[in-house]
């Protein structure tokens, strides 16, 4: 089965490596453009140096790239962690069709940052699909499905790489199986249940330390790594990050610092208290709460607050 694969990042390179170790014929590899002053993208260096031809086009659109694509003849096309618009006459060209990664239970969070949302959205449990694309943003016929928890303290960063990011790639070559045997299902979605939310950004994801525990612990890893919830201390905005529920006697008001230690600063909330283990003022680098604090000298009783 000649497979063609559009792809970037970490995720695209893995499943490329497992279909190379499986002996898969890769026809050639799709990825964005190489920028300035940059390494190559990962799946880029690992077809070229497994002798596999990779086309790089700013967008798939491009009728360039469309030819060029059809020009590979391929039976199937495996779309892995893809944010640019692939048009019909790319994902019909495969003679068996076209199968993409999303990392939820869809029809449920359709779009960009799925993971984000599931974990500030409060979701015990979240999943990744294999579907069939069809033209419109995450709505075609699912082949597989797979159930993942959320623990309580995962973010965004560790529920992605340590579950639905090796599973995916796992399950992503399943999935070529099943359609080389001709057993690859196409389950409809029901529509009436879909969610969609697109990027998760910054403004997004402002702190109200008026808010309960569970609504500024789920922000706060949902949106870890990136974009970081915001928040505010003297005026200056503030990302935090590694985010924890601990066992604290909390009487004071929401966002006063209880305590700093090593391991983090503990703040008080709405029904407990989190720990928070790294910061980064706007426009400088991570670094560690406690150094943070301590370059600051900040005290217990201080406050962070809310946007203004």
């Amino acid at each position: 089965m000649r497979i063609a694969i559009i792809g970037q990042s970490a995720f695209g390179e893995a499943v490329l490596k497992a279909l190379v170790k499986k002996e898969e014929n890769i026809v050639g590899v799709f990825c964005p453009p190489d920028k300035e002053n940059q390494p190559h993208d990962p799946i880029k260096v690992t077809a070229q140096s497994n002798g596999i031809q990779v086309f790089q086009f700013s967008r798939m659109r491009e009728s360039q790239c469309i030819d060029a694509f059809k020009s590979l003849s391929s039976d199937l096309c495996i779309m892995a962690y893809v944010i640019d618009i692939v048009p019909d006459e790319i994902l019909t060209a495969p003679t068996q069709g076209t199968i993409q990664y999303h990392p939820s239970l869809l029809p449920k969070h359709r779009g960009p940052s799925s993971i984000n949302w599931s974990i500030i959205n409060g979701d015990k449990e979240t999943g990744f699909t294999i579907f069939w694309p069809d033209g419109d943003l995450d709505t075609g016929p699912i082949l597989y499905q797979e159930i993942v928890d959320i623990g309580p303290d995962d973010s965004t960063g560790s529920l992605y790489f340590q579950k639905l990011f090796p599973q995916g790639v796992e399950a992503l070559i399943e999935a070529a199986g099943m359609v080389r045997e001709g057993l690859a299902p196409r389950i409809k979605q029901d529509h009436s249940k879909a969610t969609y939310e697109g990027w998760c950004k910054g403004k997004d994801v402002v702190i109200n330390w008026n808010k309960s525990i569970d609504s500024i612990h789920d922000l706060i890893r949902g949106s870890d790594p990136s974009p970081g919830a915001r928040t505010y201390f003297s005026g200056v905005e503030l990302g935090l990050y590694g985010s924890s529920r601990v066992s604290c006697p909390n009487e004071t008001s929401p966002g006063e610092v209880l305590q700093i230690t090593e391991q983090g600063i503990l703040i008080s909330c709405n029904g407990g208290v989190i720990k928070i283990e790294k910061i980064r003022p706007s426009g400088k680098n991570k670094s560690s709460a406690f150094e943070w604090s301590k370059n600051l000298s900040i005290e217990p009783g201080s406050r962070f607050d809310n946007m203004k």
